[in-house]
């Protein structure tokens, strides 16, 4: 009697609730219609996912749970202008002091799926036995997940991913070093707070514009978030923009790069030997940089000298003479003469069919960025969809090239590419914070970031600073060297020896 008389009482508060005027209706669908408006192209995005996984490694079971959801940004005036999207993955069972990495991509323009689908997380992308055939890729266990020893969150920059503003002309306020940095130091910020990993050592992993973003996030973080990272691993990274740009022009930028040049045809001969190529790294800042920093050679000195380019390199004698020692982009179209292929500068040693063998110029895509791994986009929206359980109409944005066309290098006001530096970034770093410590690692022929260029400045750093705290490793491949299951595995196993060795913080003298 008393539930049938509770129904009978909302039936009629029903009954009498007042029906709204035409006038009321047409301000309740306006204010609909204004909300719908603030949040833009937000709507599409779902709630946060939480699902609960298991993987094996090193012949152990980890179980994890995987959080795929966004961290929102707002203005001064409290309302809601844009959200980046994460991924997280946490061990079970594992303690909030555990290590917490979080990565990102570069680009500019980049989003996280290449580091995501192809090195640190559970999964990873297959691209066949030749490790390029990115049409019937296939999402595999990563046995070499991360996850083995450290917590991890992948972020999607602004741009990129699922990360969008309400707006989208607010987009380009966040394509710039400053404001790209302080926004993912925002959002890591918020994931710690939500998350209660305050006590956790924290990490940064940054590949490519993403090694120089983990330089400008980690002081970001230490200067308006308060919080202070305990070390990065820079994967493939940008450091000195003016040493790496202007190769073409310049002695010691053409000098830095032609290891790298050196190891790409090693390895396309089947070749490869590390004596060999320290040999060749000496000739470089010995008479290769000496020679191209004063007036070109003449007569037997000449033909000596540009044949010893050209044997080291690959590229025709011709060419490197025509070029005085200078070999710039002549590698794309020359490195194999006369066999119809084009090299790629993510790995000078892959090779593919020239699709305008007619011109001299390098006119087509490039055979890795634009080939194969951008099967990355397509596999990462699947499997978050059907894995992760997060599902949206809106597209996932893997790698926007008009980003990194409208990228303002110099902050809000200009600059270049060219004039791009984290050094001074790195050296406060590791003078403020005596526990930070840093990994860079490189592959051997990747001519985007050669490894030249890290290892001058790892050199360079002051040895009370570097001494013990700054690792530089080298891998065979090129700019996404982990795309090999063997070098990923090599990469894994110093990433866990970096993370197992914590600088012990001594009194400056």
């Amino acid at each position: 009697m008393r539930l049938h008389l509770l129904f009978l009482l909302a039936a009629l508060a029903g009954s009498l609730a007042p029906a709204l005027s035409p006038a009321q209706e047409s301000a309740h669908q306006k204010a609909n219609v204004e909300s719908d408006a603030r949040e833009g192209v937000l709507k599409l995005l779902p709630a946060d996912s939480v699902t609960k996984h298991e993987l094996t490694i090193g012949g152990r079971k980890l179980a994890y749970t995987a959080t795929a959801g966004t961290l929102d940004l707002f203005g001064q005036d409290g309302a809601r202008t844009g959200a980046i999207f994460y991924t997280a993955y946490v061990a079970r069972d594992a303690g909030p002091d555990r290590p917490l990495t979080f990565a990102f991509n570069g680009g500019p323009g980049a989003a996280s799926a290449f580091l995501h689908l192809g090195l640190v997380g559970p999964e990873v992308l297959d691209f066949g036995p030749e490790g390029r055939d990115g049409s019937n890729a296939k999402l595999v266990d990563n046995p070499q997940s991360w996850l083995d020893f450290t917590d991890l969150v992948l972020i999607d920059p602004i741009g990129t991913g699922w990360s969008r503003t309400v707006k989208a002309d607010d987009a380009s306020n966040y394509y710039n070093v400053n404001s790209d940095a302080q926004s993912i130091a925002k959002a890591i910020a918020l994931y710690v707070a939500h998350n209660n990993r305050s006590n956790s050592p924290k990490y940064l992993l940054g590949e490519s514009y993403g090694g120089f973003r983990a330089a400008k996030v980690a002081s970001a973080l230490q200067e308006s978030q308060g919080i202070i990272i305990a070390g990065a691993v820079m994967l493939s990274p940008l450091l000195e923009g003016q040493l790496m740009f202007d190769a073409d022009r310049f002695a010691l930028g053409a000098a830095l790069e032609l290891p790298s040049l050196a190891a790409a045809e090693l390895d396309r001969r089947n070749a490869f030997d590390e004596q060999t190529q320290k040999q060749t790294e000496a000739f470089a800042l010995g008479d290769y940089l000496t020679t191209l920093a004063g007036p070109p050679p003449t007569g037997a000195e000449a033909a000596a000298f540009y044949g010893r380019i050209a044997g080291l390199t690959g590229i025709p004698q011709d060419i490197v003479t025509r070029n005085r020692g200078f070999l710039g982009n002549s590698f794309i179209k020359h490195s194999d003469a006369g066999s119809g292929v084009v090299t790629s500068p993510y790995d000078a040693a892959f090779v593919t069919a020239d699709p305008y063998p007619e011109s001299d110029y390098d006119r087509g895509d490039d055979a890795i960025l634009d080939g194969f791994t951008r099967a990355y986009g397509g596999a990462f929206a699947d499997y978050a969809r059907n894995q992760l359980g997060f599902k949206t109409e809106m597209t996932y944005s893997l790698l926007d090239s008009d980003i990194s066309r409208r990228w303002e290098w110099g902050g809000r006001g200009g600059g270049s590419r060219s004039q791009a530096s984290a050094t001074d970034d790195v050296r406060q770093l590791l003078a403020s914070n005596p526990a930070f410590h840093l990994l860079i690692a490189h592959g051997y022929s990747d001519l985007v970031t050669p490894y030249g260029v890290s290892r001058y400045v790892v050199d360079h750093l002051p040895p009370s600073l570097a001494a013990g705290r700054v690792g530089l490793k080298l891998y065979r491949g090129g700019h996404m060297f982990y795309t090999n299951a063997d070098q990923r595995a090599a990469f894994t196993a110093d990433a866990k020896a970096f993370y197992a060795t914590r600088p012990a913080v001594q009194p400056a003298d």
